[in-house]
């Protein structure tokens, strides 16, 4: 049993007498077959990486959803990509809510089936590894920023209490055998291996495809395949910019983010606290630490916040932003421990050329001191998240 409450079981309670079906995506591991089985204990479980269920499902799909007629969680489901169909089907016809939960890790193929499928009759849920919220709650929380970037947020390192180089070995080893084999036909597993490193190599970086392919040697298409592999089963995420220009000329390039900062530093070699000794390279992670953060509770907490950063081509940035009421709430992420006026201005310069439609600037940063001041919020890294709320 998991001892780390998800925020997330709010909104699944909220809408399950909304919607036939409940379909909950995520990568494998971060909880998904856990939380599903303790919130719904009436439900009966079938895994379709189970073979004989498999076949069955896939043989004869009517004879197995007589079977398996209402309150059931489907796991793995894009496994048997058939299924929707009749799932569309069965639901239609009995009018129930609640019927199905379904739960893959393969976002792709999953929302692909429920696009074609089961449009307006599912509600979508994402549930990623744990949250600074949800481990503060459960008291797992580490003190250090550093030491969180290192471990990384997965639930089996904190409810088995694993070492996190060993976890995340055979995490990927896993990854690559079992969802990489599945979503392409890649003959170089150790190729694409290297091609998830140089990724880690280039977080908070503007994605270049072109460099990205030359320096792991493979094609351009291969290295924007490879990398739409790594989005669709939340290996990655591509934070896209902001278009509007005020004048400017801007950035189109998305920015490239890890989902989990352990798993990241694992591919950069790094194992413990005192190898986050290069500045450059800190910075980078602390802005990956704080990002993913915010994703996922907007995932966990279902806001349905859309987020943006901003970078016009004389270097001014906006390391994150999103809307509010016509206007903007921005964010500055520093891993720095000490404020300088400085951190402020390239808030204050979007703020200018927006026509002063910044709601909210806040800082965040890698010290201990939350303060609000009269133009600014200060944060610290354990708070960052929660500004969106204010």
């Amino acid at each position: 049993m998991s001892f780390v409450k998800r925020q997330i079981e709010g909104p699944i309670r909220s809408l399950l007498s909304g919607y036939p079906i409940l379909a909950i995506t995520g990568p494998r591991q971060s909880g998904k077959t856990t939380l599903l089985k303790e919130l719904f204990p009436e439900y009966r479980y079938v895994s379709l990486e189970n073979t004989d269920e498999r076949f069955f499902a896939e043989e004869d799909p009517n004879g197995f959803l007589a079977k398996y007629d209402g309150l059931v969680i489907f796991d793995e489901v894009q496994r048997v990509p058939t299924l929707f169909s009749y799932l569309q089907t069965k639901v239609d016809a009995s009018g129930l809510m609640g019927q199905f939960i379904l739960s893959g890790s393969q976002n792709f193929h999953l929302l692909e089936r429920i696009t074609q499928s089961l449009a307006g009759r599912v509600a979508l849920f994402k549930l990623l590894p744990f949250d600074s919220e949800e481990l503060s709650d459960a008291h797992l929380l580490p003190s250090v920023w550093k030491d969180l970037i290192i471990k990384g947020f997965y639930p089996a390192i904190y409810d088995r209490d694993l070492n996190p180089a060993v976890f995340y070995a055979n995490y990927l080893q896993t990854y690559i055998d079992r969802d990489v084999s599945a979503l392409a036909n890649i003959h170089d597993m150790r190729l694409f291996r290297s091609f998830i490193g140089l990724c880690a190599a280039r977080i908070g970086q503007l994605l270049n495809l072109s460099n990205l392919a030359l320096a792991c040697g493979i094609s351009q298409p291969t290295a924007k395949s490879w990398l739409s592999i790594l989005e669709s089963s939340f290996i990655v995420h591509l934070l896209p910019p902001y278009y509007e220009n005020f004048n400017k000329r801007i950035i189109k390039a998305p920015k490239l983010y890890f989902y989990d900062t352990g798993l990241a530093s694992f591919l950069l070699g790094l194992r413990q606290t005192s190898d986050l000794d290069d500045p450059s390279l800190i910075g980078s992670l602390f802005e990956n630490l704080v990002v993913a953060d915010i994703l996922k509770k907007n995932h966990h907490q279902y806001q349905l916040q859309d987020y943006w950063f901003w970078r016009d081509s004389h270097g001014h940035e906006i390391d994150l932003l999103t809307k509010r009421g016509g206007g903007f709430d921005v964010f500055e992420i520093k891993s720095t421990q000490t404020i300088l006026p400085k951190l402020f201005n390239g808030m204050d310069y979007f703020s200018e050329i927006s026509k002063g439609k910044v709601k909210a600037k806040t800082l965040i940063y890698g010290g201990n001191d939350s303060h609000d001041r009269t133009s600014y919020r200060v944060r610290t890294w354990k708070e960052g998240g929660l500004t969106i709320h204010e």
